[in-house]
């Protein structure tokens, strides 16, 4: 283990020092990925140096997504308190099912939960855990919005008439996640989102009278807080009306942007969250810590206990169920990912999670100023969002995030909206700072000027 753990710090120090020189990893195409690099397995072992200089080659040739040039999707950067978390786990190496394998560990994803509730406004009949991604907790309130709907299915089945509410804008999620809980893809009405990207209210309601008018059984609205592209919050505050109104389980995707709770002054974007029935977020999104770090916070934890909960005698045998963990997890084996996110609380504080938040709408104003005032660019940006979108000098926006990333230049994004695509920045690395901003535009305008020939080569228009 000290041989292993002495190459570990090696191989990490040779890649912060690289990192600095190089941001972007050597590009490695895809279709020559098996002939440049060594991965094949072999029946015999090879020897502990030229395993050493494997790992450093791999390791060296993987996107960088902690460094000032990743943009690319909704994470990035490192926080050394959130590491050493996730490294502890990693050592103790225990499971989150039960008190007796996991022991204080239970105490700090409780800690954690709690907290979380509370700043959220709800009482001690509240509860939460962690899943393995924004995915996956968007498919546990599916669950339990199903189970609240129609207790018999899960013994009996899904009756086929359920449907799901979600806007045109949010995660793909939510229509696989219909299919898994057997609910169905087509019992998806995928709801209009007006000019900032907002699920349309009226449109919900509408849709929802006609369902019922229908003999369809509305179960479920999923709404957004940071949609994927736009990054775009609904109106959760009139959406929890509608959904009382209904009597519909109202559920709130905010896998990206949902860490606003921590903001005095950005909170106001998920107002009237107190009235939702369930929550996610990713603290390895706006918080920064390590892949994975995903809460489902549930505002009556029964409905955990409801779809979750199942005896085992193998397994739950010693304290009650408020500490075995794996009564109220889709998961059985559970890594402990509550750890590195606790971690970073503590070091920071809340007000340190808060000044985290709030730079990242600082940078993204600052990267918004800089677009709306340079003639090159053209804007597709909304306010009170940490996605800044854009074109520059008309060139296609994937044509451009392509060859900048096998360039080795920047790895940045494009998405869509209302027929336009274009770059998505995500400025949800808090290590940057507005210099790194200024360079990322800066790289992209000396890169379109250096390459000309090749831009035209592509067929892209500068």
């Amino acid at each position: 283990m000290k041989k292993s753990l002495e190459l570990f710090q090696k191989i990490v120090h040779n890649l912060l020092e690289d990192e600095k020189k190089n941001p972007v990893a050597e590009f490695v195409p895809a279709d020559a990925l098996f002939e440049r690099m060594d991965l094949a397995l072999e029946e015999h072992p090879i020897s502990e140096e030229d395993l050493a200089t494997l790992l450093q080659d791999l390791v060296f040739k993987t996107p960088r997504t902690a460094t000032n040039a990743f943009f690319n999707q909704l994470f990035g950067g490192r926080n050394d308190k959130a590491i050493l978390g996730d490294l502890l786990s990693v050592m103790l190496n225990n499971s989150m099912y039960t008190y007796k394998a996991a022991g204080p560990m239970v105490g700090v994803e409780k800690a954690v939960l709690g907290k979380v509730c509370n700043m959220i406004g709800w009482d001690e009949n509240s509860g939460g855990t962690f899943a393995s991604g924004g995915s996956m907790t968007n498919f546990m309130g599916m669950l339990m919005a199903r189970d609240a709907k129609q207790e018999d299915a899960r013994y009996k089945g899904v009756a086929n008439n359920l449907t799901v509410y979600t806007s045109a804008e949010s995660h793909y999620s939510t229509p696989k996640n219909a299919a898994f809980s057997g609910i169905g893809r087509d019992q998806v009405r995928s709801i209009a989102v007006d000019d900032w990207g907002r699920m349309d209210v009226k449109a919900l309601e509408s849709a929802i009278v006609k369902d019922l008018e229908e003999g369809f059984i509305p179960t479920l609205v999923n709404a957004t807080a940071g949609t994927t592209v736009l990054g775009a919050f609904d109106n959760v505050d009139t959406i929890a009306d509608i959904c009382s109104k209904y009597g519909i389980w109202f559920h709130v995707d905010g896998a990206y942007c949902g860490s606003v709770i921590f903001s005095k002054k950005y909170s106001h974007l998920l107002k009237g969250i107190e009235k939702v029935d369930s929550f996610s977020l990713n603290a390895h999104k706006m918080m920064g810590t390590p892949l994975t770090c995903s809460l489902l916070m549930v505002k009556d934890k029964k409905y955990l206990y409801n779809s979750f909960s199942n005896d085992a005698s193998y397994l739950y045998q010693t304290d009650h169920d408020d500490f075995n963990l794996g009564k109220t997890s889709l998961q059985c084996g559970r890594r402990n990912d509550a750890l590195k996110f606790w971690t970073l609380w503590k070091s920071v504080g809340t007000q340190g999670l808060e000044q985290m938040v709030n730079k990242q709408f600082e940078l993204a104003d600052f990267a918004r100023d800089y677009v709306r005032n340079h003639p090159d660019y053209k804007d597709y940006s909304i306010e009170d969002s940490i996605s800044v979108c854009f074109n520059y000098k008309g060139i296609p926006a994937r044509d451009l995030c392509t060859l900048l990333y096998q360039h080795s230049q920047l790895l940045v994004g494009y998405g869509s909206f209302n027929n336009d695509e274009f770059v998505r920045l995500v400025t949800i690395n808090v290590n940057n700072d507005t210099d790194v901003i200024l360079k990322f535009f800066k790289t992209i305008e000396s890169f379109v000027e250096e390459n000309k020939a090749l831009l035209l080569k592509n067929r892209l228009s500068v």
